[in-house]
């Protein structure tokens, strides 16, 4: 998968690096199929079954004209099953704004895969064929209604297929940064939008790549026995820090989130002030709207005040 573009809109931190849809790529360029009722889930009309067939069409194109959300679930799942019948109902409700796709992990493991799923449910938002937010486990429907809010209120707009948007203009320079971030050319790209920041200050891709790079240097830089590490000796300040990281580049942003939070519970005076900064930054690179930083900012204020 491609890295991070902040602007387009941001993408969740733990989805950077861990999703590889490229080889479940067809025709990149063709029209969607048309919808038929053999592509849809028994149960939920108006949500797409996925499979390596129809994931180009009705997963990457269709994300090019409205947000996709992709389920990763398991009919053995009482919660995913759950989950699917109410973001049925929630995209029945919206009539069209955005499209449901569903992805039975037991019998499409390959796309499963792909998208590095590690419990399930699992859901992963996508547009523009890119994902750009994610979360693990059930939510209440109060929750998953403003989850979608933010999605649809996020890519207003911004999508190249959707009716009567303007194609972007890309200025060079933020298409050159984009494209060493792509490439993994994490401190070429790091230097690229800190010369389109200091030529405009306020400009707010390169605010956010500039920190969603400088997390990926560190994350990517880090051993990944740091976790052991710091699960063996939690006093260890620096291992949790590091570990955090990696947590986060694996998709755990609960778990990184929770190891911090017990940090600051177990520190004081300068100490504390450097785990709660290092949190605040991670809150950054993801939505605000994101069910694990919502709940990570509520346990945040409870183990300090």
């Amino acid at each position: 998968m491609t890295r991070p573009r902040p602007s387009r809109p941001a993408m969740a931190a733990s989805m950077a690096g861990a999703v590889d849809l490229s080889g479940l790529k067809q025709r990149a360029t063709q029209p969607p199929a048309p919808q038929t009722g053999e592509d849809t889930a028994a149960g939920l009309g108006a949500a797409v079954a996925v499979t390596e067939a129809n994931f180009e069409p009705d997963v990457l194109v269709r994300s090019n004209q409205v947000p996709v959300v992709v389920l990763l679930w398991s009919p053995r799942s009482d919660a995913a099953i759950a989950l699917a019948e109410a973001l049925g109902a929630l995209v029945t409700a919206d009539g069209g704004r955005w499209s449901l796709a569903l992805v039975n992990v037991d019998t499409t493991p390959r796309v499963a895969q792909a998208f590095g799923v590690q419990a399930i449910p699992t859901v992963v938002a996508l547009a523009g064929g890119q994902p750009i937010a994610s979360f693990q486990g059930t939510q209440p429907v109060a929750e998953l209604r403003k989850w979608v809010d933010a999605l649809l209120e996020a890519t207003a707009g911004k999508l190249p297929g959707a009716a009567g948007a303007e194609p972007e203009q890309v200025d060079p320079a933020v298409a050159a940064a984009r494209d060493q971030l792509d490439a993994g050319e994490f401190l070429a790209a790091r230097a690229s939008y800190q010369a389109i920041l200091d030529a405009d200050p306020n400009h707010a891709e390169a605010k956010a790549a500039i920190r969603q790079v400088d997390w990926l240097i560190r994350a990517s830089a880090a051993d990944p026995d740091v976790i052991a590490t710091a699960d063996a000796d939690p006093g260890d300040l620096e291992a949790a820090l590091t570990a955090a990281d990696v947590q986060l580049l694996s998709q755990d942003a609960a778990g990184a989130f929770g190891r911090l939070i017990a940090a600051v519970k177990r520190t004081a005076g300068d100490d504390r002030a450097r785990v709660k900064a290092r949190l605040l930054e991670l809150f950054e690179l993801f939505d605000p709207a994101d069910p694990d930083v919502i709940r990570a900012r509520r346990d945040l204020a409870s183990a300090l005040y």
